[in-house]
């Protein structure tokens, strides 16, 4: 089961994730096998942590299966369950998530459990990189319900919102839980109103989603950053189609240029000389003993 880990050790994992980050951001030409760049953080990070424990035993597994993930679902002592989801979602082949979005993501949330965040905001920040990044919420949320910063009531709830999600709105399941809506339905029923299982969210909060429903969620998200300071997520990066334009052009001319000369070719010697894509024979090597 996943704990909540000291706050040095969060602050390790966001300087780590945010060195991976910036790697794959760099230059293709310039970027190192990733077990490379753990090895070379390891020395980096406090050995008084259990991180580099932790980059030992990611390392052996990429050697070994070539995967980060099932590493994390092997520590999650360590690993909280929802980081462990996002890496997953990012090494899919048929997935459109990429790695480095995951380890930009994984480092904001360190440095918010770092900063010792409270269970309402790690959970919008959380369900909005599922929105965004257009992640599966089965999987996502199930995982989200067993991060250690929720208690039960919370894990609960979470796992509750599982069910519901796609059919009900997040701006109503948040009204419905959180104090707004206990002082709107208490004045209106009466003594006969039952309070909802859990409470959790508070009166601002409440407000903002009655104000945002049957709205885009990522408005509701927005609001919530603009009004109450929730942290908000890495956005997806935009695709600048300018720069692969000129290299896209300079590939297709080449092969223009290759299909002309096969076609002057055959003009002029009646057929084309496929000769020239033949493989040389290699000599065969002589043995030392003959």
């Amino acid at each position: 089961m996943s704990a909540v880990l000291p706050i040095e050790e969060y602050v390790e994992q966001a300087y780590l994730f945010d060195a991976l980050a910036k790697q794959f951001t760099a230059d293709p030409e310039l970027q190192r096998p990733i077990q490379t760049m753990l090895l070379w953080l390891k020395q980096e990070v406090l050995a008084t942590t259990k991180l580099p424990m932790a980059i030992d035993y990611l390392v052996a597994e990429i050697k070994h299966v070539g995967t980060l993930s099932t590493a994390m679902a092997k520590m999650p002592h360590y690993f909280a369950p929802f980081q462990t989801y996002l890496i997953g979602a990012a090494e899919e082949e048929s997935g459109r998530f990429d790695i480095w979005q995951a380890f930009r993501i994984l480092h904001q949330e360190a440095l918010l459990r770092s900063q010792k965040v409270n269970p309402t905001a790690l959970f919008f920040f959380q369900f909005e990189t599922l929105c965004r990044n257009r992640l599966g919420y089965d999987y996502g949320v199930e995982a989200m319900s067993r991060d250690p910063v929720y208690d039960t009531n919370w894990a609960k709830w979470v796992l509750a919102v599982r069910h519901k999600v796609g059919i009900v709105d997040i701006t109503d399941l948040v009204y419905v839980h959180s104090e707004l809506y206990v002082q709107n339905e208490g004045r209106r029923v009466g003594d006969s109103f039952q309070v909802p299982d859990p409470v959790l969210f508070s009166e601002k909060e409440g407000r903002i989603a009655l104000a945002n429903r049957h709205k885009e969620p990522l408005f509701f998200f927005s609001s919530l950053q603009r009004h109450l300071a929730f942290p908000a997520t890495p956005r997806p990066p935009k695709i600048d189609e300018a720069k692969s334009f000129i290299p896209k052009m300079v590939r297709q001319i080449e092969r223009l240029e290759s299909r002309i000369r096969l076609l002057e070719e055959e003009q002029r010697s009646q057929g084309i000389d496929l000769s020239q894509f033949y493989e040389k024979p290699t000599k065969p090597k002589k043995d030392l003993l003959g």
